[in-house]
């Protein structure tokens, strides 16, 4: 599942090709919305929150989540696509360029004044302007008996970590996945953690937490039965879940990790 920042650089390349043209090409290929022709409108902007795509106009919001296999590609005129038309979902044109939303997990259309029905829930988004690390803290520790593994992917404490970023702030953090979020000492550190470690990689092709741009990314995140790269011992994988968020895998180093 795409991250925050993978959403984030999304928001940006959509935004350069559509933001102040008008819309020449409306297509929503979902039966809720196939009807729903937004051409002739200007695109006000088009911004992240979280790992959610919102697509502005003056009165309406084309808001769009990845999920596991969605992407939105910018083509120019006449340029072949990368991936097939049948699996595109939202096609907006306009005079100068063509954006594609390819199996986009959710595709919705509400008015701009009741974007909170789709994205209202969410924490504070961790590379939005409005990011707010005192509400962060508050909604981590809220809970002191969840296990951390689970609070990180939680969308409404912090809006824009993935998997990926889960395992990596643990490692960093020194923490199992499954530590309960009230034994942690400095919650506040893992709080900063995250939002440097996405604001490093918002504008990155290559996402790292390690600080290398090639090879060894990550620490520890799909790197099960590898060797640790800090103490050598062997990592490991298992799975962590709740009622709301689904089982997903997590990785730790049974020696950096308490």
């Amino acid at each position: 599942m795409p991250e925050g920042d993978t959403v984030y650089r999304t928001a940006i390349n959509l935004d350069r090709a559509l933001s102040g043209r008008a819309l020449t090409r409306c297509d929503l290929r979902v039966p809720a919305f196939a009807t729903v022709d937004l051409s002739g409108r200007t695109v006000n902007e088009v911004v992240s929150r979280g790992k959610h795509v919102l697509v502005r106009t003056d009165d309406f919001t084309i808001h769009s989540h990845l999920k596991m296999e969605g992407s939105w590609h910018t083509y120019q005129h006449g340029s072949a696509w990368r991936r097939p038309e049948w699996q595109a979902r939202a096609i907006l044109a306009n005079v100068d360029w063509v954006a594609v939303g390819f199996q986009l997990g959710t595709l919705d259309v509400v008015a701009r004044s009741d974007e909170s029905s789709v994205v209202g829930y969410l924490g504070p988004d961790l590379l939005g302007p409005d990011w707010d690390p005192a509400e962060a803290l508050r909604r981590l520790t809220a809970d002191p008996a969840r296990p951390v593994g689970l609070a990180l992917l939680d969308q409404r404490v912090m809006a824009g970590l993935g998997n990926v970023y889960r395992n990596e702030l643990c490692f960093l953090s020194g923490v199992l996945p499954t530590r309960r979020v009230g034994d942690i000492d400095q919650p506040q550190k893992l709080v900063d953690l995250a939002h440097r470690l996405l604001d490093a990689n918002k504008n990155r092709a290559t996402r790292s937490t390690t600080g290398k741009l090639r090879g060894a990314t990550d620490w520890v995140s799909r790197r099960d039965g590898k060797a640790c790269y800090r103490c050598g011992a062997t990592v490991r994988r298992g799975q962590l879940g709740e009622d709301d968020l689904q089982l997903r895998d997590t990785y730790w180093c049974p020696h950096c990790q308490t």
